[in-house]
């Protein structure tokens, strides 16, 4: 991590806003690259007065919705009917059936503007949240809304903990991979749970 910290240490000092939205597009695109370091580096940048807090929060926004975007017409563009034959042949292994989609459409018609808010806001979950808006044809315009104001929540956070910690921005790294893992293997049981119950409906 501290490898990765020391190059995006580098790519904000010689790019300023422009490295803060690239690097923030990488990470929504490409997730291994960590959000947490990203913006915590710019807060650690902003607080030495090489530029402004609100700038690169906004910068860092930007960044990340540009990549949310592509996402979300990339699983538009596919859309849920063209993985009907996939989900019928592998539904055991996707722990769904046709009908169960159906039933998720109908709940994301409902409560897709708060998921995607909310999604955006939570580690590991924040960079999928585009493909179900997706592939289940959520409003664009909706998705935009519910994504930027997440993600803005997000990254100005994230921003913030760097300006206030400095050089021990690490620290914000140390709070929330612990977090990240217990949402990541809290994801992993959830599936296996559903794999061994699963019982399709016809």
């Amino acid at each position: 991590m501290r490898r990765v910290g020391d190059w995006v240490v580098r790519m904000i000092e010689q790019s300023g806003y422009l490295g803060v939205g690239f690097l923030m597009f990488l990470e929504t695109i490409f997730p291994p690259i960590p959000s947490e370091v990203i913006m915590s580096v710019s807060g650690v940048a902003a607080a030495k007065g090489q530029m402004s807090l609100g700038w690169a929060i906004a910068s860092g926004t930007a960044g990340a919705m540009l990549g949310n975007i592509v996402w979300y017409l990339a699983a538009r563009a596919l859309g849920i009917i063209r993985l009907k034959p996939f989900i019928d042949r592998y539904g055991r292994w996707l722990t769904m059936d046709w009908d169960e989609v159906q039933r998720a459409e109908r709940w994301f018609r409902a409560n897709g503007t708060f998921f995607v808010f909310l999604g955006r806001m939570l580690p590991t979950v924040r960079s999928l949240v585009s493909v179900p808006a997706g592939l289940l044809k959520m409003r664009f315009k909706t998705f935009v809304i519910a994504s930027t104001i997440g993600t803005a929540g997000w990254t100005a956070a994230l921003a913030y903990a760097g300006y206030t910690l400095r050089e021990r921005f690490n620290e914000v790294d140390d709070w929330i991979g612990p977090v990240s893992n217990a949402i990541l293997a809290t994801m992993v049981l959830g599936y296996l749970w559903r794999v061994i119950r699963y019982r399709p409906a016809n």
